[in-house]
């Protein structure tokens, strides 16, 4: 089974940034979609970013993150990128990395995505 872990989350002053990692375990890392969720205190959870499989090379992002938020892969290293800047108090949540289909574009409905990362909590404070 494919496993995924996630680092880099702590806090942050609004304003700032951090860069979240998702090291995959497991075979063809590059074939596969990506995608980051997050879920606050109360809430549902709900998309924030995804990358297609490498082949198709496109990115998705939710309205809250888009020019802020960038999602990124480094195939040699079986890793996903979430670069997070400008970050707001609102963005406080725990993050989740996840796998999603084999050549897939990167979906935003949570069901899509077969493997999941444990969680790290972000906080940003104001």
């Amino acid at each position: 089974q494919v496993q995924l872990v996630e680092s880099g989350g702590g806090l942050v002053q609004a304003g700032g940034s951090l860069r979240l990692s998702c090291a995959a375990s497991g075979r063809t890392f590059s074939s596969y979609a990506m995608g980051w969720f997050r879920q606050a205190p109360g809430k549902e959870r709900e998309f924030v970013a995804a990358i297609s499989w490498s082949g198709l090379g496109s990115t998705d992002y939710a309205d809250s993150v888009k020019g802020r938020f960038t999602i990124s892969r480094d195939n040699a290293k079986s890793t996903v990128y979430l670069q997070m800047n400008s970050m707001k108090p609102e963005d406080t949540a725990v993050y989740y990395c996840a796998q999603g289909a084999y050549y897939g574009l990167g979906s935003r409905e949570s069901n899509s995505y077969n493997y999941w990362g444990q969680g790290t909590q972000v906080t940003v404070s104001s």
